[in-house]
């Protein structure tokens, strides 16, 4: 499944998402943890104001919420233009409600099906 997902569902999702044409979801770029290499992962997010919600499917094992915890800041392509922010993990949030509150009920049956330890991430974006 996760060659799948890598080789032959990502990158068109990647493009689609670039070009801002998928609503509810974003680029997150973070900086390596050990490389320091920059690493862009496709989320599903909630825009509350100036934040974006993300529910990391598997929690603190996932690459790119590892490399936030080192190195919070990050950009996010949202709509078709970069933002920069800052990411933090928010593990006292309950993270089904907070899918619910996506109010996408086919990407929060994905994060569940797929999802092993769920966790919450806010990114508070800089001011445009």
């Amino acid at each position: 499944m996760r060659l799948l997902q890598k080789y032959l569902l990502n990158p068109p999702t990647k493009a689609a998402v670039f070009l801002g044409l998928v609503p509810g979801h974003a680029i997150v770029e973070t900086t390596g943890r050990k490389t320091g290499m920059r690493r862009r992962t496709v989320v599903g997010v909630q825009e509350v104001g100036d934040q974006l919600w993300i529910v990391a499917e598997q929690g603190r094992h996932a690459g790119y919420v590892r490399n936030i915890e080192a190195h919070p800041e990050v950009r996010v392509r949202l709509r078709g233009r970069w933002r920069k922010g800052a990411g933090t993990v928010v593990p006292s949030d309950d993270a089904d409600a907070r899918l619910r509150a996506f109010g996408r009920k086919r990407h929060a049956q994905l994060v569940r099906m797929f999802g092993t330890t769920l966790v919450s991430l806010r990114i508070d974006l800089e001011s445009t």
